[in-house]
């Protein structure tokens, strides 16, 4: 009969019961050093995650260091907040061997026009009429999105949507509550039914999406594929004093360490907003000058030809 070692670093008869006790061992040790390594990749400190994904720095680390059973839902947080799908951390291939992995991440960290050129390979036909005249806008919660979004449709004659509250009216709840009664996973699910409808109906419009939609890989590709996006940027001064004026006091709110988490959901996000065809700075600039800026990069790529 063949052996294994078991937690102790012991000898013992391999029974498909111990058998099991090894797989399950070995996976949650592949999870906490994929955790451990995207965490440190990203220049993420280990508190800043825990802040980001709601999961105990104490749990994090035993995590890290193989000896965490951690639910799904709790790593599915975890995964979130590190910008990958859950699937990344518990596979089988090594994400940092695996050519179809590799090659993700260098898509993801390449230029726009280096990207352009890459989906012209794989995907040689025109895009546009995917497309249509729909325009998506993206960015975190504060660059404008929804002001913008309003105004320039007016201005140019197009309908003006926002995706949350798609979900709202499909939910028939806020999405406050969507969150608190679906969880993450549901939310998302909402999210794509969401934005499939809109697609089916409509040809033209703008439309302001949450700014945690490029977490999931899915609805983001699918975001890419048939609208125009635009990535509206604000510095994270800009973003955090935008939040505070409308009223939302949750960013600083007993969170001294607000402006720093800000800081780093930007710069982990950054490559993935990058994805967007154009991308418009608000920093610095007033509402009306916004609106002629993005009004001008509308017709620059011609969005709407």
């Amino acid at each position: 009969m063949s052996e294994i070692t078991n937690f102790r670093g012991e000898a013992v008869p391999a029974t498909a019961e111990t058998q099991g006790e090894a797989a399950v061992a070995a996976l949650i040790s592949r999870v906490g050093e994929r955790v451990r390594k995207a965490r440190e990749l990203k220049g993420i400190p280990r508190r800043v995650l825990s802040e980001v994904s709601g999961v105990s720095p104490r749990y994090l680390a035993l995590l890290e260091a193989g000896e965490g059973n951690i639910s799904i839902g709790l790593l599915q947080r975890v995964a979130e907040a590190l910008d990958h799908r859950i699937e990344w951390l518990l596979g089988e291939d090594d994400p940092w061997t695996s050519d179809a992995l590799r090659v993700t991440e260098m898509f993801r960290a390449a230029t726009a026009e280096t990207r352009a050129k890459v989906l012209e390979v794989l995907a040689p036909h025109p895009e546009t009429s995917t497309r249509q005249q729909r325009i998506a806008l993206i960015g975190l919660r504060g660059a404008g999105k929804s002001t913008l979004g309003a105004l320039v449709g007016a201005e140019l004659g197009l309908p003006f949507v926002e995706l949350n509250r798609e979900i709202e009216e499909q939910s028939g709840m806020p999405v406050t509550e969507v969150m608190a009664f679906y969880g993450h996973e549901g939310y998302r699910r909402l999210e794509a039914q969401a934005l499939s409808r809109i697609v089916a109906t409509h040809d033209s419009m703008i439309l302001a999406v949450a700014g945690g939609i490029v977490t999931d890989p899915d609805v983001f590709k699918a975001l890419l594929t048939h609208f125009h996006t635009i990535w509206i940027k604000a510095s994270p001064a800009d973003h955090m004093a935008r939040v505070r004026a409308q009223g939302d006091m949750r960013p600083m709110a007993n969170n001294p360490e607000a402006m720093e988490q800000l800081k780093h959901i930007l710069t982990s996000r950054e490559t993935l907003y990058d994805q967007a065809q154009a991308k418009l700075e608000t920093t610095g600039r007033t509402v009306s000058q916004s609106v002629e800026d993005l009004v001008a990069l509308i017709a620059e790529r011609g969005f709407l030809d």
